[in-house]
């Protein structure tokens, strides 16, 4: 049996207090704002209760996963402020999907559903998302719950541990061939825009994102033993860049003529504290150098490209893209296979001789 309360406070606003009784079992109670989602909590509470999915924990009866994520964004999110934004997106997906649930009737199989709906893209924006965005979206899910059951008490196990995610493609690898290389600097010399032709040599001499290009400081770049620090990666983690070569030579050129009102190297034209913006002038060099199919990002799978045709290994690679895991840099293991054969054929050259 259950009952549903409506309940009007002082200043007018309405809540729905549930209940629910089932002979043999200990009354269950939620409070709601709207009274569709207790009609739902209703439904869901009686189903869990007959089929005898029983509350493991006393927080996982009192709690809402819509608890969960409110807390999450306001005392987690702060704390990663690189992937609030995107986190906090993500997350709020899943509220929408299963915030009505108490924490005790999220089970995987739940989860599998709007996984599987998120793939498909029904009923979000009608759009299919890629397998490695649905993984994203998980991983948001399932730090939230392991913060939940390690730090908050709210349930024995996370249910996102049993769900599979799915595969991701091996990445994309894109790069510039010696002709094309060519086209583009050209281009990029030509370019009305004098800062695309450095800023598109760094990158490709760094493999630094654009962001990470974008965002230099004075301060952060030695020019005198050729390197430069990133403060703020991806991956959280200071990275030391190695600076050689023509991009060096152009950066001590840059800093002969550096603006002294703003600590970047690539500031904007209209406000100098903001970098500049190149997806214009990078898009017409694209166009003149009849270059297709060929994004900024690109220019860091060059590098990676370039570094393992001349016998970079993975780890190395891994290192001055600032990856913390290998399987992130395992897509340019093919272009490395001669330097593997090599490395091969002189292991065996020192232990066999000629025999």
């Amino acid at each position: 049996m259950a009952s549903i309360e409506k309940r009007i406070t002082d200043t007018g606003e309405i809540s729905y207090r549930v209940k629910v009784r089932l002979k043999g079992y200990l009354t269950q109670t939620a409070t709601f704002k709207r009274k569709t989602d207790a009609k739902k909590w209703i439904q869901d509470t009686e189903s869990a209760i007959r089929e005898g999915r029983h509350f493991k924990t006393v927080e996982a009866k009192k709690h809402t996963f819509s608890d969960l994520v409110d807390r999450y964004i306001k005392d987690v999110l702060p704390n990663k402020p690189k992937q609030a934004v995107r986190q906090k997106m993500q997350l709020e997906w899943w509220k929408e999907k299963m915030g009505v649930y108490l924490l005790a009737d999220v089970t995987p199989a739940l989860i599998v559903k709007y996984r599987d709906e998120l793939a498909s893209g029904e009923t979000y924006r009608h759009t299919q998302r890629s397998p490695a965005t649905v993984v994203r979206y998980m991983a948001a899910l399932s730090h939230a719950f392991s913060v939940a059951v390690n730090e908050w008490q709210w349930l024995d196990d996370s249910p996102a541990r049993k769900v599979k995610k799915p595969t991701e493609s091996r990445g994309r690898v894109r790069y510039l061939d010696d002709d094309e290389r060519g086209k583009l600097l050209t281009a990029c010399k030509e370019s009305s825009n004098p800062w695309l032709y450095p800023c598109v040599i760094l990158a490709l001499s760094t493999g630094m994102r654009q962001g990470e290009l974008m965002g230099l400081k004075w301060q952060d770049v030695n020019l005198k033993d050729g390197f430069l620090i990133l403060h703020e990666t991806k991956n959280g983690e200071r990275r030391r860049v190695p600076l050689s070569g023509h991009g060096l030579e152009l950066l001590q050129e840059h800093a002969k003529i550096r603006r002294l009102d703003t600590n970047l190297l690539f500031p904007g034209t209209v406000h100098k504290d903001k970098p500049i913006d190149l997806r214009k002038p990078f898009e017409t060099a694209l166009k003149a150098a009849e270059i297709t199919d060929f994004h900024w990002h690109d220019l860091r799978h060059c590098t990676a490209s370039y570094l393992a045709m001349n016998g970079a290994s993975l780890a190395e690679i891994a290192e001055v893209l600032g990856h913390k895991t290998l399987s992130m840099v395992k897509r340019y293991a093919h272009l490395s296979d001669g330097h593997v054969s090599n490395v091969v054929a002189s292991m065996n050259a020192k232990i066999f001789g000629g025999v």
